[in-house]
């Protein structure tokens, strides 16, 4: 153990040299001791505040064993076998018997039948959590209980059932039940908190090849899932409290029965990819898997595209935790240090160079969405577009709300998406399709518009992965 945290700053510091990441904060807790504490780098590109022990950071989907957390402390263990639908009037899935029994567990586990991610393009587009949630019902579904998926909302309507049915918000049900009682003083799931801290991380995102501080990330619609801040010195605390079975200085903060079903293996989220394969499983806001030893071994990372990537890791057989924040999208740091550092501590060296294979990974799941179309070269003999008034108007979509098309005056068109309308400039790609650059957290590069030849309907290539792309003009626009 000593001999993994003396290379500890070696490890962080390698890390941050070869990748540019502007600032790290790690902790380690063993034996129910915190015994490494420390902060590199710099809060913000070009400024001189250094990160420290108290630097608050995004935790992106580090916030969902947090969320159990605080889930595993308001309902105990029972409450997770309960059916949220009585406390979310608004809410609905595809299948009505599947909207009646589906539980906390179910999807705070991934195995509620939603498709992956579903949602996390409304939060895009600007609508809050009471939108997305009450939106879900027109998603997909694949068998309850017997497939995963990895969703942001579906968790988070969990813990909104939670909340309401305690008569609190979800925020500070998770202060009066986790934060404040750990003294966990500068953690937050409010966006608001973070945003106007003193000692704050500024989220990184590479532009033009050099990490810059241009994107601010507001996860509040999905705080359960992804919204939670916190520093290095908090995560040290939670981490006490979750291998000390809930208890911090011999005072039982969260119940420990309630605490120990957060870390049961409920989906298999990764299958054995040949026969003598691992199965990679999820628990109740954790991935759970085992080692080469057979210990049980919980984690998980987060990662906004808009500058956070971070990671946890316990094994609690060994009654060791390691936490990892960074202040920049995610090119395989956090989770890197977190498998060095164990590697170092079991066998005294690096088993293997992680950064690029975690880096890689985040990769083809951001190329898995990229368009296959290149609209930045229409093809030969392209087919002229009709007129801009042929296109322009106003449409509807029962899943994405309502969107225009505007025309220019000088023939150029604009579509608006989104409650609070955000505006992407269409470029002509070929015939009655168009391209647009996506933005936000879900950004997959250029994607297509394509119109019907009637100009009544168009389809949003990136938003129909589940086929609820498609907007059809208003009955008010049909003249």
């Amino acid at each position: 153990m000593q001999r993994a945290v003396d290379q500890l700053d070696g490890v962080v510091k390698e890390a941050m040299q070869r990748t540019g990441v502007p600032g790290v904060a790690v902790g380690v807790v063993h034996d129910g001791k915190v015994i490494y504490l420390k902060g590199f780098g710099v809060r913000k590109v070009g400024e001189s505040a250094t990160v420290d022990a108290d630097t608050v950071f995004q935790l992106a989907s580090v916030s969902k064993p947090v969320a159990s957390t605080v889930m595993a402390g308001a309902i105990g263990v029972d409450g997770w076998a309960k059916p949220v639908a009585p406390n979310l009037p608004d809410f609905a899935l595809k299948d009505p018997w599947v909207t009646s029994h589906v539980t906390a567990a179910d999807l705070f586990a991934h195995r509620s039948g939603l498709p992956d991610h579903a949602g996390d393009l409304l939060e895009d587009l600007g609508y809050d959590r009471a939108y997305v949630l009450s939106h879900l019902r027109y998603e997909p579904l694949t068998p309850f209980r017997a497939s995963y998926a990895y969703t942001n909302f579906g968790l988070t309507a969990a813990a909104q059932a939670v909340a309401n049915e305690k008569g609190v918000s979800w925020e500070k049900l998770s202060d009066d039940t986790l934060y404040k009682p750990a003294g966990m003083n500068s953690t937050s799931s409010r966006f608001d908190d973070f945003a106007n801290a003193t000692d704050r991380a500024w989220g990184h995102a590479k532009v033009d090849g050099a990490w810059k501080a241009e994107f601010v990330r507001q996860p509040d619609a999905q705080s359960p899932a992804g919204g939670v801040s916190s520093s290095a010195r908090d995560m040290t605390t939670w981490l006490k409290l979750q291998l000390g079975n809930g208890k911090l200085d011999g005072k039982q903060i969260i119940n420990a029965d309630a605490l120990e079903r957060t870390h049961w293996p409920e989906s298999v989220s990764n299958p054995p990819h040949a026969p003598a394969g691992r199965t990679g499983f999820y628990g109740l806001g954790w991935n759970v898997s085992y080692d080469d030893e057979g210990r049980l071994r919980l984690s998980h990372t987060g990662g906004f595209e808009l500058g956070a990537h971070t990671n946890v890791t316990m094994l609690p057989g060994e009654q060791l935790g390691i936490v990892v924040l960074t202040n920049a999208s995610p090119v395989g740091v956090a989770d890197a240090v977190a498998l060095d550092f164990f590697d170092i501590a079991q066998t005294g060296k690096v088993s293997r160079d992680w950064i690029p294979l975690v880096d890689s990974v985040y990769q083809q799941q951001t190329d898995a969405l990229r368009s296959k179309t290149d609209y930045a070269h229409p093809p030969s003999g392209a087919a002229p577009a009709q007129a801009a008034d042929t296109y322009a108007g106003t449409f509807e979509n029962s899943y994405y709300g309502r969107a225009k098309v505007v025309a220019g005056t000088d023939g150029t068109l604009t579509l608006q998406l989104g409650p609070k309308p955000q505006s992407y400039r269409l470029t002509h790609y070929d015939g009655n399709t168009f391209s647009f650059q996506t933005a936000g957290e879900n950004a997959v590069g250029p994607t297509g518009v394509t119109f019907t030849p009637d100009g009544k309907s168009f389809t949003v290539e990136y938003l129909n992965h589940e086929g609820l792309g498609t907007f059809t003009r208003s009955t008010s626009d049909q003249g």
